[in-house]
């Protein structure tokens, strides 16, 4: 009997482990992620001096240092997928000809799907700067939320994003002021994750920047350009600039979206100063 148990045991894990297997539709690209893994962790494991034999005269003996870690992390994008389901963009990050990916991809009911180590380089930023950093993708973690760009998002999509930026940001000790948008970013290029994002409460919870004009007085000599250059905005195209900059701090303003109020002014000033 024992041995009759035993063997059913063993039986139902297989069967269960090939079930699994056969259901999972990424099981394929699951497999090419391992060998993409593989092959990067070979190119480490070599010492140095066996990578660039390239010295005029050798040295006698390898010497490598003690001294080093992984590079991490140091900012968080934040994207809208701009498609219409979560199985639409795992589709797509899947697909080796779209060039596209992300870290993390957040449904609408809070699933998280974890699609690429975080010490790993995803291509999510694109053509993109921020303040004196132009390779987005090399510095910072990618995360995209299912949604459209012209719906609110979900109470549970939320929920989950505040739970995972909690964690990245304990892990990689990334600034607070680093939590950005790709809009952000990619000024007159991107948009999202739309004017519908809550970006206020992230910043409640330490994850982005806000503004408190009260008693704020913009000095005369207030220059509005230098100001958005200071907060990181690449202002070569000042009125994209603004959007993006409306976009993130004054998403209720759908009317006067490439111009400046006072109110913007006194907003944007006493964020320049934050940043500073």
């Amino acid at each position: 009997m024992r041995v009759f148990a035993g063997s059913l045991l063993f039986a139902l894990t297989i069967s269960a482990f090939v079930f699994s297997c056969a259901h999972n539709p990424y099981a394929k690209t699951n497999k090419l992620y391992k060998k993409q893994a593989k092959q990067y962790a070979k190119n480490l494991r070599p010492f140095p001096n066996r990578l660039y034999l390239d010295s005029a005269i050798m040295p006698a003996y390898v010497a490598a240092t003690t001294n080093f870690d992984l590079r991490r992390p140091n900012f968080v994008i934040i994207h809208h997928t701009a498609q219409n389901s979560c199985e639409q963009t795992l589709k797509t990050f899947t697909l080796q000809r779209t060039k596209v990916s992300a870290h993390y991809v957040i449904c609408k009911d809070g699933t998280i799907h974890h699609m690429l180590n975080d010490y790993l380089r995803a291509w999510q930023a694109g053509v993109s700067r921020w303040g004196n950093f132009s390779d987005i993708n090399s510095s910072s973690i990618g995360i995209e939320l299912d949604n459209n760009g012209s719906e609110p998002f979900p109470e549970s999509q939320i929920t989950s994003l505040i739970k995972l930026l909690d964690t990245l940001k304990k892990s990689y000790s990334i600034p607070t002021a680093n939590f950005i948008g790709h809009a952000d970013i990619a000024p007159g290029r991107k948009v999202d994750p739309s004017a519908y994002f809550p970006w206020y409460t992230l910043a409640q919870r330490g994850f982005g920047l806000w503004y408190d004009t009260t008693a704020v007085v913009v000095p005369e000599y207030f220059n509005a350009t230098q100001a958005l250059r200071i907060i990181g905005y690449n202002v070569t195209d000042t009125l994209a600039a603004i959007r993006s900059f409306k976009l993130h701090f004054v998403p209720q303003d759908t009317l006067l979206i490439r111009s400046l109020t006072n109110d913007d002014r006194k907003i944007l000033y006493d964020l320049s100063r934050r940043y500073q």
